[in-house]
């Protein structure tokens, strides 16, 4: 098991860290200052919010990660920020449909011997949530499709297959508290024959707690089930997070170390991992 020192130390080697943090201070700085004011809401209630996956509030993360120990010799690495744009779109006053998009930028480099390195983007997914627009006694709930679009740059970043399937949330907030499980299925139906098919399920449990001044604690797990390979991958995330202000614009900065407790054989990542980056916020007038 690497410690922390180790891995502070093989994400300043990559140096994609750094640069991944130099564009991300940028775009607060730039952001800051280019968009209006927006409504004053309490930063303890943005920060609740912010637990909720189909909360009616428009949010933009870029969510960096690092992994290493990757491949059959465990010295494969790869830093990636998920940019995900969260937005809500009223319907009518009971119902919301909420769109949730992952693009993954992608570093990497040694995945298998003499895989070399590339830069690029990974596929995409893309997600719609019908939610009621009030919760009842707590709980939230959205369902309907996911889909999974072939937009990597290389072949060694993502799949070229079409895929589909349904997803789901469930949620109960409450004293600070948020608990609840998104999950997904995607089948492909269509794209490169010669790629092995995508079977895949998707499970988030999370648990959060958000205190009155807008910390935020969260630790879930983001594991998925191949059931062509009959594998499962289960990072295990802890992450904290805080909202603060920069110029008009309310952002949650955050942070904090993940662990592998299951990944494919011989494929990785291993061990540890981190997870880093800021997330705009956008509240409704």
């Amino acid at each position: 098991m690497r410690s922390t020192i180790s891995l502070l130390s093989a994400l300043a080697k990559s140096g994609a860290a750094s640069r991944i943090a130099s564009a991300l201070a940028a775009l607060l700085v730039v952001a800051g200052f280019a968009f209006p004011a927006f409504a004053q809401e309490n930063a303890g209630d943005l920060a609740k919010k912010l637990s909720n996956p189909v909360a009616a509030m428009i949010s933009v993360p870029f969510q960096g990660n690092y992994n290493d120990g990757i491949g059959p010799l465990k010295d494969g690495e790869q830093t990636y920020v998920n940019v995900q744009p969260v937005v809500p779109f009223a319907l009518n006053d009971d119902w919301n449909l909420i769109s949730r998009t992952i693009v993954p930028v992608v570093w990497q480099d040694d995945i298998f011997p003499g895989a070399g390195s590339q830069f690029g983007l990974g596929n995409t997914t893309q997600s719609f949530f019908l939610s009621p627009s009030q919760p009842v006694d707590g709980f939230v709930w959205g369902a309907g499709p996911v889909f999974y679009l072939p937009t990597n740059t290389d072949d060694l970043l993502g799949a070229d297959k079409w895929g589909a399937g349904p997803t789901a949330v469930a949620l109960w907030q409450g004293e600070g508290w948020t608990i609840g499980m998104l999950a997904n299925h995607i089948w492909s139906f269509a794209g490169d024959s010669s790629e092995p098919d995508i079977n895949s399920t998707f499970l988030q449990p999370f648990i959060a707690y958000t205190t009155k001044d807008a910390w935020t604690f969260t630790l879930n797990t983001e594991s998925t089930y191949d059931w062509e390979s009959d594998e499962w991958s289960v990072p295990i995330n802890f992450v904290v997070s805080k909202i603060v202000k920069v110029g008009n614009l309310p952002v949650s900065i955050f942070a904090g170390p993940r662990y592998w407790a299951d990944t494919p054989a011989g494929i990785g990542p291993d061990d540890w991992g981190a997870r880093f980056g800021v997330t705009l916020l956008f509240p409704r007038k």
